[in-house]
């Protein structure tokens, strides 16, 4: 009832500026704050405050840095053709990061479209970065602007992370928040969180009822070529206490159901003031045009 009143909020509000009269800016929020003042809202908000307490509390929101390393599984129709590839994650908060598949003997990074098979080095043989808007990849090859659609699945997943939700979302006026009621979670009682703000996105967390941590998060968007309504969503398992944060040592990544990808994590150290440079890349090649014969 509550959030489809601030559906019909937000749409009013946006229909009522394209008429010419002194429309106020603060109308949106206006309004998400009213209904954010119902028991219901307020008790979304207090499930999300003894998360953020549960996470790690000012450690949790205000860490710079992150790097993390363990094995990652890519998923082809729901089956991985590797025994899970080592990698190198690192982040930069809020919008850069990099990620370094490293090279095994007879391991395909993804099957039919990046294969390394017969490299034995521990080096990085696929190199993926993010930086504001930008996304390149390295290979053997050289690097590359980042594929379109594969940029576009990034820029679409950054803003309903958990850290832009508990940095961003939960301090915008514009967001309205609701307490969905109960859930289950892999066998765990969750109590579902959605959070929605003026431009009717939203994302909804699954938060465990005994530890207070988040166990999935879950958002939908439009596919503006055919018209479908996808959902992705985020699995985080195995928390273990690391620098005053709690981590999750498992994340697994879903498409409609499906999962795609799987992290295993094995270490994970937070502010260890990575440098900008870990986050630059210069194109050199473009694959429309690549020749083999002639090296870069």
């Amino acid at each position: 009832m509550y959030r489809f009143l601030c559906i019909l909020i937000f749409a009013t509000a946006a229909w009522s500026q394209t008429v010419p009269q002194p429309a106020s800016a603060a109308s949106t929020t206006s309004g998400a704050s009213a209904l954010n003042n119902n028991e219901n809202a307020q008790k979304a908000r207090a499930v999300l405050d003894q998360t953020i307490a549960a996470l790690g509390g000012q450690a949790y929101l205000t860490y710079q840095d992150k790097v993390e390393q363990g094995r990652y599984y890519p998923l082809y129709h729901g089956q991985s053709d590797t025994m899970g590839i080592p990698y190198n994650y690192y982040t930069k908060y809020p919008d850069k990061d990099r990620f370094e598949l490293l090279g095994e003997k007879d391991v395909h990074v993804i099957p039919m479209v990046i294969d390394v098979g017969g490299v034995k080095s521990k080096k990085a043989v696929v190199v993926r970065i993010h930086n504001g808007d930008k996304g390149y990849e390295t290979t053997y090859k050289g690097t590359a602007s980042e594929d379109p659609e594969e940029l576009a699945k990034y820029l679409r997943r950054r803003p309903h992370s958990l850290e832009w939700v508990f940095r961003k979302w939960i301090n915008d006026p514009s967001v309205a928040l609701f307490d969905e009621g109960l859930a289950v979670v892999d066998g765990k009682a969750t109590e579902e969180i959605t959070l929605l703000n003026s431009k009717n996105d939203s994302v909804t967390l699954f938060i465990d009822q005994n530890s207070h941590l988040p166990l999935k998060s879950s958002y939908s968007w439009r596919d503006p070529k055919d018209r479908q309504r996808n959902t992705e969503e985020e699995v985080y398992d195995n928390y273990k206490p690391e620098q005053g944060i709690m981590t999750p040592h498992s994340v697994a990544r879903y498409f409609n159901g499906d999962m795609t990808q799987q992290r295993f994590i094995t270490t994970a150290k937070y502010n260890l003031n990575l440098p900008d440079g870990d986050f630059q890349a210069a194109v050199n090649y473009d694959p429309r045009t690549y020749d083999p014969k002639h090296k870069h």
